[in-house]
């Protein structure tokens, strides 16, 4: 038997996934890590904690499994997205936290990038929105509040990546400085038609090309695991962005295949093939992968809080003591209650881009408790996909047929349902709902051979498929409240 171990770095957490050569789940191992937050809006993470908890994933996997580290055929990461880190090109040692996808610093740098007139370029070149949420702009903000990191970046002395590039440069031990196409696509800094490093946009955003890792495939032999980690000299074949992994995962080979990772965020993806297809409803343009040189893009719409409105309701308004909790209580009762949460905790994402709302929890009555917030939380998650959604079909002119989904919140039936509902089309969860690790794996597995193309498409398979039940008014009136809700939200913060 052969074995593909996939890394999977998230935001609030780290995994190592152990799959066969069938594509099944042999072993896994997860661990938390810190989240900081030395402002409101901003959010950061020890790069050591982010080493650390992947490292001990990977290991605890193997072991778990029970195999020998050289059965593992090929290593394939996958990672929290956008998120900036710095370090030391010789020594390796970070110099800054990292600064995390979510985290809304840079606000007034995009403002000011606006008010220049740099938007529509930004977005030509980019395929992306200017917004503080892509890593650009959080690594002008860390050059230009540090004297001595802008000289040692622009010397060459610094390396910059998204948590792939750090990975991989810590699991060669400092021999690999690279990032994939995917993860190049979200940094605001790489031109998607030419697929390299944009020198007009580094000109614009005060970033050396020194400083830059050098772009990969997403699926490709990078370089070999340290041998100081197993034991053994493994491959590391396959580099993506989580979402770009999922829908890899999904099997979304075709163009106008979409699925929905419901994690930390929320992220549809749809497919377009070799076309780069420009948004008009607030969507990105970006990279589905990479592979053989050849790029295939795809049209994204991202929601900043989905699986952490279920976090904040545990671990701010302790109103539950786990996830699972929230399927039960959003059942406990017959409808919502008139009760909407509009999670902008950090800002709204696709399509509406607003770096100022706030989240806003509105329809309250005497009679609303717990059950109601709860679900209001699940149903909040729903409304931003659909959004999302709405703008993907008006942009590529076609209607949706069904929806694959994935991400540890697929598990909560409720919220299936209530997707398939207002979405009015079926909602399909597949088998292995870890496809995020399972498309690191295909990737990883296709780059040393394990796979063709033609044995990747029999790896996914469905579990259930959730049909649509509301009524087109019911569906209606619930879209219409949630809209109602989300005036309430935008442009909250004035400064």
């Amino acid at each position: 038997m052969k074995y593909i171990a996939a890394l999977d770095q998230g935001t609030t957490s780290s995994r190592c996934i152990i799959f066969d050569d069938l594509g099944r789940i042999v072993a896994s191992h997860q661990n938390e890590f810190r989240q900081i937050y030395p402002q409101p809006g901003w959010v950061e993470h020890d790069p050591e904690d982010i080493w650390q908890s992947q490292l001990d994933a990977l290991k605890m996997a193997v072991e778990k499994a029970g195999i020998e580290p050289k059965a593992i055929q090929a290593i394939g990461i996958t990672n929290q997205r956008e998120t900036t880190l710095v370090w030391d090109k010789e020594s390796g040692k970070s110099r800054h936290n990292a600064i995390v996808w979510q985290c809304r610093r840079t606000a007034p740098i995009i403002e000011q990038l606006k008010t220049d007139g740099y938007a529509e370029e930004i977005s030509r070149r980019t395929g992306l929105v200017p917004d503080a949420y892509f890593s650009g702009s959080k690594l002008k903000w860390l050059l230009e509040k540090d004297s001595e990191l802008k000289r040692d970046a622009a010397n060459g002395k610094v390396c910059f990546g998204t948590v792939d590039s750090y990975l991989t440069y810590r699991l060669t031990g400092g021999k690999c400085h690279v990032t994939d196409a995917t993860n190049a696509s979200r940094t605001m800094l790489f031109n998607l038609k030419t697929q390299t490093w944009d020198a007009e946009l580094m000109r614009i955003l005060g970033v050396p090309s020194a400083v830059l890792p050098k772009v990969v495939d997403s699926s490709a032999v990078v370089g070999c695991l340290d041998k100081s980690v197993l034991g053994s000299e493994i491959p590391i074949a396959a580099l993506a962005g989580d979402q770009h992994a999922a829908l890899y995962g999904q099997a979304c080979f075709e163009a106008g295949m979409a699925k929905n990772t419901y994690g930390t965020g929320c992220f549809l993806l749809m497919n377009t093939g070799s076309e780069i297809v420009r948004s008009a409803n607030g969507l990105v343009s970006t990279m589905a992968w990479r592979i053989d040189g050849k790029p295939t893009y795809a049209l994204e719409g991202s929601v900043f809080v989905a699986g952490a409105a279920v976090q904040w309701l545990r671990d701010e308004l302790k109103l539950i003591t786990s996830a699972a909790e929230t399927q039960y209580l959003a059942q406990s009762i017959e409808n919502n209650g008139g009760v909407y949460l509009v999670p902008a905790f950090t800002g709204l994402g696709a399509p509406y881009w607003d770096m100022y709302a706030r989240g806003t929890l509105v329809g309250l009555t005497r009679g609303a408790g717990r059950a109601h917030i709860a679900r209001a939380v699940l149903e909040s998650i729903a409304f931003q996909s659909l959004d999302v959604l709405d703008a993907m079909r008006h942009d590529c002119g076609s209607p949706v047929k069904g929806l694959r989904v994935d991400g540890g919140a697929t598990a909560n039936d409720f919220l299936m349902q209530f997707q398939a509902n207002i979405l009015g089309a079926q909602v399909i969860r597949p088998r292995v709902t870890e496809t995020t690790a399972l498309g690191a794996a295909m990737l990883a597995g296709r780059a040393v051979g394990l796979w063709n193309d033609t044995e990747l498409k029999t790896i996914w398979q469905s579990e259930r498929v959730f049909e649509p039940s509301f009524t087109p008014y019911e569906a209606a009136k619930h879209i219409n409240d949630w809209h109602r809700a989300v005036e309430r939200a935008k442009n909250w913060v004035d400064d």
